[in-house]
């Protein structure tokens, strides 16, 4: 399986030959260092675990900078496992790039999601609201009845309420390569993907080679 590590730099526009305008993400893909190998005889599969974002050794723990050197790779922040097929066929301190892609791939893009901090059940979950009228002044964004009573007499575990929002793992899927520019490292996804600006991504070749509706 195809995949690296990347840094989101914000989105922007495209325009088609056609004239048509595309929105897309533009992402800092790699350089990234193949750290550590997982064997089936060793681990029980095969994996290969990506070194990106190159920093000063000394804002590095000694462990970390000692577990980067059986490899031969520069000092990198992030350090994220890959499933492959056969970890036989990477080499430890292999450089991968963005030239690993292609114009047209579909990948599946993973990151941590915004937080949102705590939000109620409309904006958390899409809750209707209560009604605007009939003497309900307070009840525009309210979640409405949450359980019975005194049967069961308590709150079911995982009752959709208001909480603590975003700030999850989160896995966007069949997002097509508009670009890839091998010389500066860069990859223009098409739409939005997960996380703030500057935030980490994980982009894999996608297990669902479906494209999605409408996608050109």
């Amino acid at each position: 399986m195809k995949g690296i590590l990347g840094r989101k730099l914000g989105m922007t526009q495209v325009f088609g030959d056609d004239g048509v305008v595309t929105p897309v993400t533009i992402v800092e893909a790699g350089p990234c260092y193949i750290t550590q190998k997982k064997t089936m005889e060793l681990d029980g599969y095969h994996a290969i675990q990506l070194g990106f974002f190159e920093v000063n050794d000394k804002a590095l723990g000694q462990p970390k900078r000692k577990h980067l050197a059986k490899s031969g790779s520069p000092m990198l922040r992030y350090l994220r496992e890959l499933s492959v097929g056969n970890s036989d066929d990477y080499e430890l301190g292999q450089k991968i790039e963005a030239s690993v892609f292609e114009n047209g791939d579909l990948v599946d893009v993973t990151a941590t999601s915004k937080g949102k901090g705590f939000a109620g059940g409309v904006k958390r979950h899409n809750f209707k609201g209560g009604p605007k009228t009939h003497g309900q002044s307070d009840r525009h964004r309210a979640p409405g009845s949450v359980g019975a009573g005194s049967t069961p007499g308590r709150i079911f575990k995982g009752t959709r309420m208001a909480g603590r929002m975003g700030g999850e793992r989160v896995t966007v899927q069949n997002l097509r390569i508009t670009l890839v520019d091998a010389k500066k490292n860069l990859i223009a996804i098409k739409g939005a993907v997960p996380g703030a600006k500057n935030g980490l991504l994980m982009i894999r070749e996608a297990v669902k080679t479906k494209r999605p509706s409408g996608d050109k």
